[in-house]
C-alpha cells in the first residue's frame, strides 16, 4: 500500500513539472530570433532581393509565434536589433514580412510597443 501510494505521488509530481515545464520549453530567445534573422542583414542594409534564407528565416519565426507571449518576445527581440544594428533602412525593415509574403500583426519598428501586442 506504501508503495502504491509512493507511485501515485510520484507520478503526479512528474505530470505537474511536464505541465509547468512545457511552456517554458516553447518560449523563443532572443537567440533564436537573431539566428533566424541574421541572412537578412545584408538586404536590411542595401536593399537588392531578399535572400532565401532571410525569408526561411521570417516565415520559421512568423510560425514559432503562434501565442501571445511569444508574438511578445519575437517584437521585442526585433525591435531590439532594429535599434542595434547600425545602417539598417527602416522601411526595409518594416516591410520585410511582406517581402517575404508574411502578415505580422505588428510593425518592426523602434517604437512598437511590444506589449500591446495579443
Amino acid at each position: 500500500m506504501a508503495m502504491s501510494l509512493a507511485m501515485k505521488l510520484t507520478t503526479c509530481v512528474v505530470l505537474m513539472c511536464m505541465v509547468v515545464g512545457a511552456p517554458l520549453a516553447q518560449a523563443i530567445t532572443c537567440g533564436q530570433v537573431a539566428s533566424s534573422v541574421a541572412p537578412c542583414i545584408p538586404y536590411l542594409r542595401s536593399g537588392g532581393a531578399v535572400p532565401t534564407g532571410c525569408c526561411n528565416g521570417v516565415r520559421s519565426l512568423n510560425s514559432q509565434a503562434s501565442n501571445t507571449a511569444n508574438r511578445q518576445a519575437v517584437c521585442k527581440c526585433l525591435v531590439s536589433a532594429a535599434g542595434n544594428f547600425p545602417g539598417l533602412k527602416p522601411n526595409l525593415v518594416s516591410g520585410l514580412p511582406s517581402a517575404c509574403g508574411v502578415s505580422l500583426p505588428f510593425k518592426i519598428s523602434t517604437s512598437t510597443n511590444c506589449n500591446s501586442i495579443k
